[in-house]
């Protein structure tokens, strides 16, 4: 049995799942913040495959019996790899929203197509 108090890491003897996005502040003690995403090409706002790597430093401890539990996970580095669109597959027109709010603008609402 694997367990983890804390985002990835995979030790020799298993894995150990991720939550999709860490709670906890990063190494340099700011927040995570959420990244939004815009398909230029469909107007997707809401679905994207996103490929990220993560390097950590973590401590191991395993039990008498063999079990491992990952504590005090520390994020090194991180790095979003890749960003495709889950609608229609275009990884090229996929562009950062800056602001946090995609759907503003002076006039009010707009839509996203």
């Amino acid at each position: 049995m694997v367990t983890t108090d804390s985002p990835s890491a995979t030790p020799s003897s298993g894995t150990v799942s991720a939550p999709s996005a860490p709670s906890n502040p990063d190494a340099s003690g700011a927040s995570a913040q959420a990244t939004r995403y815009r398909c230029t090409a469909c107007g997707n706002l809401t679905r994207f495959n996103v490929v990220t790597s993560h390097r950590t430093k973590a401590f191991h401890h395993y039990s008498v019996g063999g079990d491992l539990t990952v504590e005090d996970v520390e994020i090194l580095d991180q790095s979003v790899d890749e960003v495709s669109c889950r609608w229609c597959g275009n990884g090229k027109s996929v562009e950062v929203i800056e602001d946090g709010s995609p759907l503003q603008d002076e006039g009010g609402l707009r839509s996203p197509g």
